[in-house]
């Protein structure tokens, strides 16, 4: 799968810059390497592949995605998805907030409160949450589901974790279609009526947007169109997280052949023409498979 993609991607001419289907395009791509800060491959290797488990120890930092979207935008229920075909520990930040107010502390019934009223959570309370869920899950891959939801959570996350997260999945859902879901699904939370559903949407709008502008702007958001059933939506997430595999697996060959274990006759030509495929592609910007 992953040699006919490296085929593909040699093939594959690059767009003309006086096409205006091509302007087009350039205006809406999304990378999965950033320009500014690109992810080495050796990484996605480490990251993506099964490398990473037997690389040893709990020295390597985890991969981080953010997840984000509205509420109602279904993006529990990808992220569910996610971690079941591609290995990834899911941390709902809302979830850790719930089960917080369910343990009965202080804490707990201070978030209820501000749940109850629309408001975001204090950031260092978040944070916490979050970064104690991580060392507990002891995972080298990690979803973050519905966080940061505003610029101040965005600053306290890279300043307390350290860095910023690899990728950010957004999920795209107009305002209707995430109210309709919201009071269909019936699940008996506090925050799941029309008055309160109003609020959150603000909130979103207000605060959550500019923290996927920021990391637009960083070349690490991929937006994915949440209309349709859970199977259809998961189709386009399958393609960017295979996408990000495959780049793993194919710098894993070109590690190995600048490793030279063993003599030269004994390393496969194809792995030697792969690793100077791969000299190419470095450092160049793959385009994300949403504008292919």
């Amino acid at each position: 799968m992953w040699r006919r993609r490296l085929g593909a991607l040699l093939l594959r001419s690059p767009p003309s810059s006086s096409s205006t289907a091509a302007s087009s395009c350039q205006h809406h791509r999304r990378h999965l390497l950033p320009s500014e800060e690109p992810l080495a491959l050796n990484r996605l290797a480490r990251l993506f592949t099964s490398q990473a488990v037997s690389d040893g120890g709990n020295s390597q930092k985890p991969f981080i995605a953010f997840v984000l979207g509205g509420p109602g935008s279904g993006k529990g229920t990808q992220c569910t998805k996610i971690a079941s075909d591609f290995g990834f520990a899911h941390l709902s930040a809302g979830d850790l907030l719930r089960h917080e107010i369910a343990s009965g502390s202080e804490k707990g019934e201070l978030i209820l409160d501000i749940i109850k009223e629309g408001r975001i959570v204090p950031s260092e309370i978040t944070v916490e949450l979050i970064r104690k869920a991580m060392e507990t899950s002891n995972a080298n891959k990690v979803l973050i589901d519905g966080f940061p939801r505003c610029e101040e959570n965005r600053i306290a996350f890279e300043r307390t974790v350290g860095r910023e997260p690899d990728i950010v999945v957004f999920f795209d859902c107009p305002e209707d279609e995430m109210v309709k879901r919201l009071l269909g699904r019936n699940q008996g939370r506090v925050d799941d009526n029309i008055e309160t559903i109003k609020k959150r949407l603000e909130v979103f709008e207000s605060l959550n947007i500019p923290v996927v502008d920021y990391y637009s702007s960083r070349g690490k958001v991929h937006k994915i169109n949440a209309m349709g059933t859970a199977d259809e939506i998961f189709e386009a997430v399958r393609k960017l997280f295979s996408s990000l595999s495959d780049w793993g697996r194919l710098a894993v060959e070109k590690e190995k052949w600048r490793a030279g274990t063993g003599t030269a006759t004994q390393r496969n030509p194809t792995d030697l023409l792969i690793a100077e495929a791969l000299e190419f592609l470095d450092g160049k910007r793959v385009q994300s498979p949403d504008c292919e």
